[in-house]
């Protein structure tokens, strides 16, 4: 209870205790879970960053990132708690009685209708929390529009009623009660992109990354040695992927041969520096303890994103260990 109440004080300024205390009977939620998403638009709309924080009443976890661009899933991450279980159950008992009975956080309050379905504004985030309760098999989801997504939205952003401040502030604190404070969004500062194509073995054998895109005022046509990695890639008689060389470029993600099946690689983020514009690349390997069969192969992601300054440089691939059967 008592992070709770600094993490109120931090966000609310102060939140007094409301009547009543620990009840025979728990409280909705109590038995259940809690879910916070947003969506929020990236590049005009084209983008979209997709976040989902699910904390379960045992404890437990998860949190999922997507990002996308022009309806195409660019890549996702997920983690999950790792902590004391029965120690994050205790906290997770605690705040939803919170959400119950502090003034300035409570939930269940006439001024904040479970049933509106607001019209974010461009740019704005849909933000949600929905608190599922398992004895009576219900939910009550509140919705509402914020400046940001789970780990940027302010309370101050939130509408379009007043009491929609409450919902970001629930969000916040369900996050920094398991996120903690120090986490960030595995996307942070990257521009949009979505998936082409992705696998384990391009026929082109590449040995490393590639950009490909027009010099900036030169035709927008697709340059010619995208043509010739695509045929190569795909086969001749596969058309390449719509693209608008205009304002659009495409990336190639890949590590080289790898000698062990099961290895993969993706596109993490796309940053645009002072100078030009950072690829962050993430190499999959399977974990300690798993047997992949011995198989040559070169793993590759595909993928189109707005364009960016040149000139495009790949940052050194920093590796992830998945544990079997993922």
């Amino acid at each position: 209870m008592a992070a709770v109440a600094v993490l109120c004080a931090l966000l609310l300024g102060a939140c007094d205790e409301g009547p009543g205390g620990p009840s025979a009977e728990p409280l909705f939620g109590q038995m259940g879970e809690i879910v916070v998403r947003s969506s929020t638009p990236m590049a005009g709309g084209e983008g979209q960053l997709d976040q989902t924080l699910r904390w379960v009443s045992n404890g437990a976890w998860a949190f999922q990132e997507r990002i996308s661009y022009r309806g195409l899933p660019g890549d996702e991450t997920v983690s999950r708690s790792r902590g004391n279980p029965s120690a994050l159950a205790r906290e997770y008992q605690q705040f939803v009685t919170q959400l119950h009975q502090t003034r300035g956080l409570q939930l269940f309050i006439p001024e904040l209708d479970p049933n509106l379905e607001p019209e974010c504004s461009p740019g704005e985030s849909r933000f949600s929390v929905t608190l599922s309760d398992r004895r009576s098999e219900e939910e009550r989801e509140w919705v509402r529009c914020a400046d940001g997504g789970i780990f940027t939205a302010t309370p101050g952003g939130a509408g379009p009623d007043p009491a929609a401040t409450r919902v970001v502030v629930a969000g916040e604190l369900t996050r920094l009660l398991t996120l903690g404070a120090q986490a960030q969004s595995a996307y942070r500062g990257s521009v949009p992109f979505g998936t082409l194509d992705q696998g384990e073995n391009s026929p082109t054998e590449l040995e490393g990354p590639r950009a490909f895109l027009v010099p900036e005022g030169g035709t927008p046509s697709p340059p010619s040695p995208w043509l010739d990695f695509w045929a190569r890639h795909a086969g001749p008689d596969e058309p390449p992927p719509e693209v608008d060389w205009s304002r659009e470029m495409v990336l190639v993600a890949s590590v080289g041969p790898r000698e062990e099946a099961g290895d993969s690689v993706e596109v993490r983020r796309i940053l645009q520096v002072a100078d030009g514009t950072d690829v962050e690349l993430v190499e999959r390997r399977p974990g300690d303890f798993c047997s992949p069969a011995p198989r040559r192969q070169y793993p590759y992601h595909v993928v189109v994103a707005p364009r960016t300054r040149q000139e495009v440089r790949f940052a050194d691939v920093r590796v992830e260990r998945v544990p079997c059967g993922i």
